[in-house]
């Protein structure tokens, strides 16, 4: 069990919630607890799903290749992250356009889920976020379970740390103001993936 793995699949599935809670923290829109919840619910899904569709894979290769694979997925994944961020830094008066872009825009602008702008996220409007959320957990998931990590584990990370970035987000959103985080959560997220995937194909 590489417990490496698990832990930070759980932190990568989820830097865009930190940069979720800290941008609806400073617009004073509050996700309550019950909401936090169900769009770490719908994260363990999506994430549920997919790694064990690449543990499903990973039955079929030898455990150096899946390693392989999975980690180089990872890699690529890691700099999609990376390179996404940038060009839209690049083009910012633009939209990008790719096979999840309503979802895209959901991390770009959160205020439009806020559906009947009461400042608070219902559990509707949480079912919504979650999913534009959950995009990250699939992709992420399939290499990792191509490399062999633990449904189960890997799952309730995601799920813990979901909770944690959304809530963590909205206590210190006023204090990271001034910081980029938010913006740059993708190259962050990126960053690790890439860790990630090393780890796994030199381990």
């Amino acid at each position: 069990m590489h417990w490496f793995t698990v832990l930070f699949i759980g932190i990568a599935a989820n830097l865009d919630n930190l940069g979720i809670g800290v941008s609806y923290s400073l617009k004073s829109t509050r996700i309550p607890l019950g909401s936090n919840l169900l769009i770490a619910v719908v994260s363990m899904a999506a994430a549920y799903l997919s790694i064990g569709a690449g543990t499903l894979i990973s039955h079929f290769i030898s455990v150096i290749i899946a390693n392989f694979v999975g980690g180089f997925l990872l890699i690529i994944l890691g700099l999609k992250c990376i390179f996404d961020c940038l060009k839209q830094e690049k083009e910012s008066s633009q939209v990008v356009v790719h096979s999840n872009s309503n979802f895209s825009k959901v991390i770009r602008e959160p205020d439009s889920l806020d559906l009947n702008n009461d400042k608070v996220i219902s559990w509707k409007e949480s079912v919504l976020l979650g999913s534009a959320l959950a995009i990250n957990c699939l992709a992420i998931g399939l290499g990792a379970g191509i490399t062999g990590v633990s449904p189960l584990y890997a799952t309730v990370s995601v799920g813990l740390f979901s909770v944690l970035t959304i809530a963590c987000g909205g206590l210190v959103g006023s204090k990271l103001s001034g910081t980029k985080i938010g913006k740059y959560s993708n190259i962050v997220s990126g960053i690790i993936l890439i860790l990630i995937g090393i780890y796994e194909i030199v381990f």
